[in-house]
């Protein structure tokens, strides 16, 4: 009888069905049941150890740096302009050309001039005449006054009249007065003429230093009227083997910068190249600004104020033998503010370090240092902080340390617990494949 089936079957032509599609509904239960018991037990797992990025401390040296910008200029530069209005008749010189002191560089036409310093020396030669011809007077005046006084001496008073007498005396004081006033006005033709003749002279203009030309701006043919501003004509450089740079030091550094501290620089025209150069002036500066100017002060400023960021001027020499560097260009200027030996450093992500950066999302990049999203630590010199270190087991292990200078990507630090070659945390690797802690380098 059991036989019958299969008989059936074969008698009926039709084929069996597989044990797998026979118990399908089963192995769906079964695949079901398999994946809930791996998502559960993925849930209840705990969670991998966070993956620790360490650079260890390490003795060695630190040289704490101001940076600054600004421009080369010389150490004296003049400005010639012309002090009298005129043609320009000729320009004797041009850029780069190499001036002496009092050496001619451009004329101004001075042919009004050359007539004014003729009529003025005839005005003289007039006021010379009239004083010969006071002089005289006042002679003559005396020798009558003295006549009279002996005629009256001899006559006993009676000859001539006193009222002839007083008139005698009147006519030498007239004649001694108009040779004074004839006197006086030679002394004021004399200095018309001196003025018109220094007025000739200053038609030539001349170079008031050894120098370099660095520009020029004017042509013959050209007009100068001086009468309101003297004109500018030409900017002379003095000795530009010796330089300065003019830098603007901002206000959180400018207490750690002090005269005579050594810097260098660079400069756009030469990459890779460093220049060499020494503090020569800080400013003391008044904090005055164009606003604080329009409420009444008048006085100098020294101090620049720009979107509430105050910067202090300061003064670099800078040697230029071989005349590399010009006027005006942008220089990045690195002053030397401290240098310190054998010191125990760190980077400075470890001082922004908390436990709370393990907790990172995958696919977020760690930074090194503070996050937008988190309250930044205030860190300064002699400041108690506290850094984290990998422990025994792989936990974070708090240590506690004062900082002191630091270059900008390292601070040097004192510490009774940390010593050279522990592994300083200074971040977390986002989530992914766990991998031993390297020792990456800030």
């Amino acid at each position: 009888m059991a036989s019958e089936p299969q008989d059936l079957n074969a008698f009926l032509g039709t084929k069996r069905r597989p044990w797998w599609r026979r118990n399908l509904r089963w192995i769906a239960v079964a695949l079901v049941v398999v994946v809930l018991g791996l998502l559960v037990s993925r849930c209840f797992a705990p969670k991998p150890p966070p993956n620790y990025i360490t650079v260890p401390a390490e003795k060695g040296a630190l040289a704490v740096t101001v940076s600054a910008t600004g421009r080369l200029a010389p150490i004296r530069q003049v400005t010639v302009g012309s002090e009298i209005s005129g043609l320009v008749l000729k320009v004797l010189v041009d850029v780069n050309d190499r001036v002496t002191e009092g050496q001619p560089i451009a004329i101004i036409d001075p042919s009004r001039l050359d007539d004014t310093i003729t009529q003025s020396r005839a005005t003289l030669a007039a006021n010379q005449a009239a004083v010969a011809q006071a002089k005289a007077t006042v002679d003559e005046s005396t020798a009558q006054l003295r006549r009279m006084e002996e005629v009256s001496r001899l006559s006993g008073g009676k000859v001539p009249a006193k009222t002839e007498l007083d008139t005698a005396r009147a006519a030498v004081a007239r004649a001694v007065a108009n040779l004074r006033s004839a006197e006086a006005n030679v002394v004021s033709a004399q200095a018309s003429l001196s003025s018109n003749q220094t007025q000739r002279f200053k038609s030539i203009i001349r170079s008031p230093v050894n120098g370099v030309v660095l520009a020029r701006q004017v042509d013959a043919g050209q007009t100068v009227a001086a009468q309101f501003s003297t004109p500018n004509m030409f900017v002379i450089a003095q000795d530009l083997t010796h330089m300065k740079l003019e830098v603007a030091i901002d206000e959180a550094d400018v207490g750690s910068v002090k005269v005579g501290l050594p810097a260098s620089f660079t400069v756009d025209a030469f990459p890779g190249r460093t220049f060499p150069a020494q503090i020569t002036r800080v400013d003391l500066g008044s904090n005055l600004t164009a606003s604080s100017a329009t409420s009444g002060s008048t006085a100098a400023s020294t101090t620049t104020t720009a979107n509430q960021v105050v910067s202090y001027a300061a003064v670099l020499s800078v040697a230029n033998p071989d005349l590399t560097l010009r006027p005006g260009m942008t220089a990045t200027a690195t002053i030397g503010v401290e240098k310190l030996e054998n010191a125990l450093l760190i980077p400075n992500g470890a001082l922004r370090f908390t436990p709370e950066q393990a907790d990172a999302k995958a696919g977020v990049q760690v930074q090194f240092g503070p996050r937008q999203d988190q309250q930044q630590k205030a860190i300064g010199r002699g400041s108690k902080q506290t850094i984290y270190v990998v422990g025994k087991d792989g936990k974070p292990e708090k240590v506690e340390v004062v900082t002191g200078p630091s270059d900008g990507s390292r601070t040097a630090v004192t510490s009774a617990k940390l010593t050279p070659g522990m592994k300083v945390i200074v971040g977390v690797k986002a989530d992914g494949p766990a991998k031993p802690a390297m020792d990456d380098q800030d």
